[in-house]
């Protein structure tokens, strides 16, 4: 799956003609449902409009371009089926690949200066790690054990922080990701920082993570007020 998920990311392109972003896109889709036993559902898509590409839902300004829910009963439309994703991208192949949070993972939002950080702090302690995402619109996501959206704000508290003094969001049922190889608008694909290996099928807890998630967001959260003053 290593090898496969990465070169799926190496041909998100805008070059690339449709017929063969969608086959990936469906392709991907199955690898997280069949591997990784992950819940997958269609979202937007990106259409091409005088010469540029639009959001399949047609709102001007959107501001996750051929990248979030579709409708809003997504979570019931969701699947850990490899029949029903055939059939939902057979329907819309060049639909983005959305993975609602909640169910079998747990997602810790934060952005891509400070994860980048604790990635190399986590790297240092050899500490367990699964799948990171890597957004275009420059945030980090890192996937741990469902639950997480619910103590995250109770362990930030016990490190001495205050939730709402850090950019880090925990995301959990109700919420969903976009994952590799969907494109946002003209930003790029949604990438691994850490793919996913049978190394790391097994996530960690949030309380592992939250203490280098919480120094680095901290510090950064101290450079920018340093930065206005």
């Amino acid at each position: 799956m290593e090898d496969t998920i990465e070169e799926s990311i190496g041909r998100t392109e805008v070059a690339r003609i449709p017929e063969q972003r969608g086959g990936q896109l469906l392709d991907s889709a199955l690898r997280y449902v069949e591997e990784r036993h992950w819940d997958v559902f269609p979202g937007t898509w990106l259409e091409a409009a005088e010469g540029s590409e639009r959001c399949s839902c047609g709102a001007f300004g959107c501001d996750a371009p051929g990248a979030h829910a579709a409708r809003p009963d997504w979570a019931n439309q969701a699947t850990g089926s490899a029949v029903g994703a055939r059939r939902l991208w057979g329907k819309h192949p060049k639909a983005s690949i959305l993975l609602p949070t909640g169910r079998t993972f747990d997602a810790l939002d934060v952005p891509e200066s400070a994860g980048f950080l604790a990635l190399a702090r986590m790297e240092r302690m050899d500490m367990a790690l699964g799948p990171v995402i890597r957004t275009p619109g420059r945030r980090m996501l890192f996937l741990v054990l469902p639950g997480a959206a619910q103590k995250t704000p109770d362990l930030v508290r016990k490190l001495g922080w205050m939730p709402s003094s850090l950019d880090l969001v925990a995301r959990g049922e109700g919420h969903y990701v976009a994952a590799p190889p969907t494109r946002v608008g003209g930003q790029g694909a949604v990438q691994w920082a850490r793919k996913p290996t049978p190394a790391n099928r097994w996530l960690p807890d949030a309380e592992e993570l939250i203490s280098p998630l919480a120094y680095a967001c901290g510090r950064e959260a101290a450079d920018e007020r340093a930065r206005r003053s």
